[in-house]
């Protein structure tokens, strides 16, 4: 997720004309490819570093979970040992995990963090899921959220992002979640490195029904879908 690019089809407006098509995929298993979407424990755990380059093989998707402040002090090898605890990867008969792993044509193309809302300490200290909403609960486990999606480079521009999301919505609301959110940005269709867009786009949510619930800075909305 490194560099700048040409602005990525992920980032279209809610009303892109292949957005419904892609949530579809999702629910048929199929892409442009042969697309598998698993929860992590069912993939290896070099197959999840394989999509996690760059940037995010640096963050090891544990700043959302840690917080900055726990985060910032911690060696990248601390991050992916507590990543790998907490995924359980390789371990198909774990009872929990904390995201989904994608798979295109049998090769590893993309990671989305899904998990109970209270559980990401920088979601629970940034002001952008709470303003505007004074009176939500930060610690409703009922709640879920997408905090971080990641696709690994040669396999953007392919919509991926829209089937995570609509996979996580049915992986969270099999788990008993009540609701599911996502805080993702707003482009305004100019180009975005791929660092920034790791919190997803407007189109890939409205396209698995989420509807903005608050708009709490310029570029960011929080996103919710009742299930």
């Amino acid at each position: 997720m490194r560099g700048s690019e040409r602005p990525d089809p992920d980032a279209r407006a809610p009303d892109a004309p292949d957005a419904p098509a892609a949530a579809a995929r999702a629910r048929n298993g199929v892409s442009e490819g042969e697309l598998r979407i698993v929860p992590a424990n069912q993939a290896s755990w070099d197959d999840l570093q394989a999509i996690l380059t760059g940037t995010a093989g640096r963050c090891q998707c544990e700043r959302q979970r840690l917080g900055d402040r726990d985060w910032w002090h911690l060696p990248v090898e601390e991050r992916a040992a507590i990543f790998r605890e907490e995924t359980h990867c390789g371990d198909p008969r774990a009872k929990e995990t904390i995201g989904l792993v994608a798979y295109l044509d049998g090769e590893p193309a993309g990671w989305c963090a899904v998990d109970r809302r209270g559980v990401y300490g920088r979601v629970r200290g940034s002001p952008v899921p709470w303003k505007e909403r004074p009176f939500e609960s930060k610690d409703d486990d009922t709640v879920w959220a997408i905090p971080c999606l990641v696709v690994r480079k040669g396999y953007r521009h392919r919509h991926l992002t829209y089937d995570l999301v609509a996979a996580a919505v049915e992986y969270a609301r099999e788990r008993g979640a009540r609701a599911i959110e996502g805080y993702p940005l707003l482009t305004g269709g100019k180009e975005i490195i791929w660092d920034e867009m790791s919190v997803g786009s407007v189109g890939a949510f409205a396209s698995a029904g989420f509807r903005e619930v608050s708009h709490p800075t310029k570029r960011r909305v929080v996103m919710r879908l009742d299930l």
